[in-house]
């Protein structure tokens, strides 16, 4: 017996189709004319600086500080940090003040000639334990929940493996490669000589971020197909077209990386894949992970084409830390702390391990706190 479509379900049926045809024209239009996207929204003070890195602290209106010590999130050196706040409703720094943590972020910047020469040392060494202290003082704690990102996760592991003065008191390495001799593609290119990186400076002395974006597409390299085919499918979806266009942003958003790193990152991390065979040397004395005893959360991303998972996992075993956790989650590099996923999944197995290395602020810090944001205590 053949079934007689419902006339009423046609209509809706055809009513719908109308409806994101002018849906998918309008953003269509507004994709064309290239409105430019407004990223970082989450109030917050630059409360440190150092040539052009800078550690930003964020705040929420009429939202408390309730745990201590402060999350310091440190980023990588190849893009730009308003990732971990994207937008309103989509940003994990927002998330985390909501919950109640003190929040800052680590920032490189964007390097120029001034910085052609910086090298590992420079960031392990001298920026990351001088914006650390500058947090700890700011929410009156001795140490600080120290989480790096990606190539942030390297130099986080690098300085907790150096840290003399006790300023880490938990470490989370999120999406960071230490067997690098797994890295694909990414590695490839300059093992054996293939490549040197003096071959691809500029006159700056630097990479050109446009090096670095087509890097990242040799990755995945039919990345860009599947996006436009998704953007087709869903260009009437206002929420979709929204965050299609803010991670597009972000996406050609790369900045310059540092020559001197990057001749140093090459030698030791690549070619000698350092950090798993502890050929690591910074100021002249070789790093030891197994120095790394604070409790440890290592996140990997199953979906991770950037770093994949059998670059990031290592990490646990190259440690001394006694109290140390894997966390798998079902995402890529990015939806670690962007998107629906992130927000329902990641984010949350995230805020729960962070309570557990946290303890309730005490009236001082939430004064200070207070005090340093312009409130009444």
């Amino acid at each position: 017996m053949v079934e007689i479509p419902n006339p009423l379900d046609l209509v809706d049926r055809v009513r719908r189709d109308i409806e994101r045809n002018a849906l998918r024209v309008r953003n269509g239009v507004r994709l064309v004319a290239g409105s430019p996207a407004k990223v970082g929204l989450t109030p917050n003070d630059v409360v440190w600086e150092s040539g052009r890195a800078r550690l930003t602290r964020y705040h929420l209106p009429g939202v408390a500080q309730r745990f201590s010590p402060p999350l310091v999130i440190v980023y990588s050196l190849v893009s730009r940090s308003y990732i971990f706040d994207l937008c309103p409703g989509n940003s994990f720094v927002e998330t985390l003040l909501t919950e109640g943590f003190d929040v800052y972020v680590l920032d490189f910047g964007i390097p120029d000639e001034r910085d052609a020469d910086n090298k590992l040392e420079d960031y392990v060494d001298g920026y990351i334990p001088a914006a650390l202290r500058r947090a700890a003082t700011l929410s009156g704690s001795n140490d600080v929940n120290l989480v790096g990102y990606c190539l942030g996760g390297i130099l986080a592991i690098l300085f907790a493996a150096r840290d003399r003065r006790g300023l880490i008191h938990s470490l989370t390495a999120l999406a960071a490669p230490v067997d690098l001799s797994k890295q694909g593609a990414f590695s490839e290119m300059f093992e054996n000589g293939r490549i040197e990186v003096d071959a691809i400076v500029d006159d700056s002395g630097n990479i050109p971020a446009s090096v670095m974006s087509q890097s990242f597409k040799l990755l995945k390299p039919t990345a860009d197909v599947s996006r436009y085919a998704n953007l087709l499918d869903r260009m009437w979806n206002d929420e979709y077209v929204h965050a299609y266009q803010l991670m597009t942003y972000w996406n050609s958003d790369h900045v310059p990386f540092p020559g001197a790193v990057a001749r140093q990152g090459v030698e030791m991390l690549i070619r000698r894949n350092g950090l798993m065979t502890g050929r690591v040397v910074l100021g002249g004395e070789a790093v030891d992970l197994g120095r790394i005893v604070c409790p440890t959360l290592v996140v990997v991303a199953d979906k991770d084409h950037i770093v994949p998972p059998p670059s990031a996992v290592p990490l646990m075993d190259l440690i001394g830390a006694s109290n140390k956790e894997l966390l798998g989650l079902p995402t890529g590099h990015v939806g670690l702390f962007v998107g629906k996923s992130a927000a329902k999944t990641t984010i949350p197995r995230l805020v729960e391990y962070f309570r557990r290395h946290t303890s309730p602020s005490t009236d001082h810090q939430n004064e200070q706190s207070a005090n340093h944001h312009g409130m009444e205590p």
